[in-house]
């Protein structure tokens, strides 16, 4: 019976499969050469030497993008609205 109802569906398979899925299997989506924030210097993770900086992109709506930076040791902020969220235009 089950075989006899697949046959008039559209894709003729039995079950969904999820875009999600598919992508994390191919490994797209991740960091290459991904270094934990557990794994920072001690030096950095004190904040007492000046000049570590970290940077972060914040996604909003509609495509657009702000990049953060902030320097550790005085938490001096900057933040630049970018264009897309291509490594090119971040990091320029």
């Amino acid at each position: 019976l089950k075989k006899a109802l697949l046959e008039h569906l559209k894709a003729k398979r039995t079950i969904r499969r999820s875009r999600h899925a598919s992508l994390k299997r191919k490994g797209l989506g991740q960091i290459k050469n991904l270094v934990s924030i557990t794994e920072r210097p001690a030096s950095v993770e004190d904040r007492a030497i000046p000049g570590h900086w970290e940077g972060d992109l914040i996604g909003g709506s509609k495509n657009s993008y702000i990049a953060t930076l902030v320097e550790r040791h005085s938490r001096y902020v900057m933040l630049v609205k970018v264009a897309n969220k291509d490594t090119e235009s971040v990091i320029s």
